[in-house]
């Protein structure tokens, strides 16, 4: 997902650095505007964060972009820090893309410190939604000052981040505005199709078990489009294990919201979701992925697409529900 097309002029250079110095001249006389033409045409760096804005990115630029996302899959990008080596990807870049919101203090420190001049950053999730939309909850109070930073778990939010993407994509790479702009409008298309899908497979949940229990407080955004109700997250605000005291307090919540099941993350182990879960007496669903894109490299699945996809096909039918209306949905990126 995130390599770099090693057919570059710099080794095509590395391979010509060994040929005879008269075939080299030969070769730059007969192809020398050829070779200023390519080097004109670099691809743009783009440097991402995490997984599901990577994808994204990818579908908007395409070809036409060198992209790289320093948050691996499956890694919390709440605590991630960068490493030393990381800096070259920062110091390379033309454009950082960060969601912001507060989710990637220290890697925009870091390319604060390390970024070209010229290199911009943009900040997506800043440019999304104003103070009044945020959302503050268990794992992201108000008393600590950052909103809940998962505005792309809600699809009508991610077309925004594409749209921001392909502008800022336009502004550093004129010459290829109009692809952006196409890759984008098709994009943006099945995101539309995609929320569409989810509202028709959420309203198959009974009404009583439309709620969300989760470990991560990763569905803020989420809940209010479709139609249901986040009613806690188990995972304290400082991201380590709930004490017993709040063990206790979300089973004595669950027994009284009678929901079917509580939902927790591969990205966020816990040993006392399985305790709440039969404590409690409800199913435990421990497959929900927020920033981990399911499936591997180069599969059909390996999406933000496919990764919502799988998440609502969980819930809807974990809770009661019909799963049926995703069906017609296509994860696969862009070509």
């Amino acid at each position: 997902m995130h390599h770099v097309d090693c057919r570059d002029d710099w080794h095509r250079y590395r391979c010509w650095r060994g040929a005879p110095a008269a075939v080299v001249a030969w070769a730059l006389l007969l192809f020398g505007t050829a070779a200023t033409g390519t080097t004109q045409e670099r691809r743009p760096n783009v440097l991402t964060t995490v997984a599901p804005l990577t994808n994204i990115v990818k579908n908007a630029g395409g070809p036409f972009i060198d992209l790289h996302g320093l948050i691996p899959g499956g890694m919390d990008s709440h605590t991630f820090e960068p490493m030393p080596s990381d800096v070259k990807y920062v110091a390379a870049a033309d454009l950082i893309i960060l969601n912001g919101l507060d989710l990637e203090t220290p890697t925009e420190k870091l390319a604060l410190a390390n970024k070209k001049p010229e290199a911009r950053i943009l900040k997506l999730g800043d440019q999304t939604i104003t103070p009044k939309d945020y959302v503050f909850d268990r794992s992201f109070p108000k008393s600590g000052g950052h909103p809940n930073p998962h505005l792309w778990m809600n699809p009508i939010y991610a077309a925004r981040y594409a749209e921001l993407m392909r502008d800022a994509l336009s502004e550093l790479d004129p010459a290829h505005a109009a692809q952006y702009r196409e890759r984008t409008q098709q994009y943006t298309a099945r995101l539309t199709a995609l929320d569409r899908a989810i509202a028709a497979a959420v309203a198959t949940i009974p009404p009583q078990n439309r709620k969300l229990l989760t470990y991560h407080d990763s569905f803020a955004y989420f809940a209010p489009r479709y139609g249901m109700t986040v009613i806690g997250a188990i995972e304290p605000a400082s991201f380590s294990e709930p004490s017993p005291r709040e063990v206790m307090r979300v089973i004595r919540q669950l027994k009284r919201e009678k929901v079917p099941a509580i939902f927790g993350s591969e990205v966020f182990p816990s040993k006392v979701l399985d305790q709440i879960g039969r404590e409690a007496g409800v199913q435990f669903i421990a497959t929900l992925r927020d920033d981990d894109l399911p499936g591997t490299p180069g599969s059909p699945e390996h999406s933000y697409i496919g990764m919502m996809l799988e998440d609502v096909r969980t819930m809807v039918t974990t809770l009661g529900g019909n799963a049926e209306a995703l069906q017609g949905i296509d994860p696969a990126d862009i070509p």
